[in-house]
């Protein structure tokens, strides 16, 4: 499902944020969206989050999607 893979892109995204906030001492979303308390690093945040909760629900699910996107009707 593309919302599934634009999910994990944000997600990884936001996880290497924390990354270099962790090990670097950057906040490369701060820098490039005007500080932490600007309105679009917010929203970005925002999004991060909402792609994390969002990625929890595939670890419940019981689909296999390599199996059913390759599956071919013989």
């Amino acid at each position: 499902m593309i919302l599934d893979r634009i999910a994990l892109v944000i997600a990884i995204i936001g996880a290497l944020c924390l990354g270099s906030m962790g090990i670097f001492g950057l906040d490369f979303i701060a820098r490039i969206f005007g500080g932490m308390a600007g309105t679009a690093a917010r929203i970005v945040y925002t999004l991060i989050g909402l792609a994390g909760i969002w990625c929890i629900s595939l670890l419940f699910r019981e689909h296999n999607y390599v199996t059913d996107h390759h599956h071919r009707a013989d």
